[in-house]
């Protein structure tokens, strides 16, 4: 027997290991939400109810170390693609959805780092009908060369940025997220180099 909707969302987000305070404060929240009883999935846009399950599919290019961010209209900063979980739909599904309906792209999990969600952020959205995304972060693989056909009515810009740009990650021009997230992708990463767990 499959698991209902919440307690799927529930395992997702306690078998994620967090890498810092904040993301281990986040990880608390969340499954105090799950198991409130709260709905989890938006039923009416723009923000019904006013906290809801959102993924981030992060494509990521080992070879040139970089990762692919578009320029979002509503939330005016460089994001990671993605969009809201559908009512009862597996997190994991959405995100290969919404790779696909926002970009043009059959993509796949990343191959080491696997099909479950890597970091998970509690954000409110900024400018109107501002809400609190609960967002898993998946990981997918990536290449620069891969042909992209962006959803131009959500995007102004598609592009590509290093790993290591570092500084360039200010939670005023990307998600407030976004520094936390790439210091665990290299920790990750390092961790992998070093054949430790």
């Amino acid at each position: 027997m499959r698991p209902s909707p919440e307690r799927l969302v529930r395992t997702l987000v306690e078998e994620l290991p967090p890498h810092d305070d904040r993301e281990a404060a986040d990880r608390r929240w969340a499954l105090e939400w799950v198991d409130s009883g709260a709905p989890l999935f938006r039923v009416s846009k723009p923000a019904t109810p006013p906290i809801h399950l959102v993924v981030y599919a992060v494509l990521v290019d080992e070879r040139r170390d970089a990762v692919l961010l578009v320029d979002h209209r509503k939330a005016q900063a460089w994001l990671p693609p993605g969009g809201h979980v559908d009512p009862g739909e597996d997190p994991r599904r959405t995100v290969l959805r919404e790779a696909e309906e926002e970009l043009g792209l059959a993509a796949c999990f990343h191959p080491v780092l696997g099909r479950d969600p890597f970091f998970l952020t509690v954000t409110p959205t900024r400018g109107a009908d501002s809400h609190t995304d609960v967002t898993l972060w998946f990981v997918l693989e990536g290449d620069q060369r891969m042909p992209v056909t962006p959803e131009l009515r959500e995007f102004a810009e598609v592009r590509w940025f290093g790993l290591g740009e570092g500084a360039r990650w200010e939670a005023e021009r990307f998600d407030p997220g976004m520094s936390r997230f790439v210091a665990k992708l290299s920790a990750a990463r390092l961790r992998l180099q070093e054949g430790t767990p």
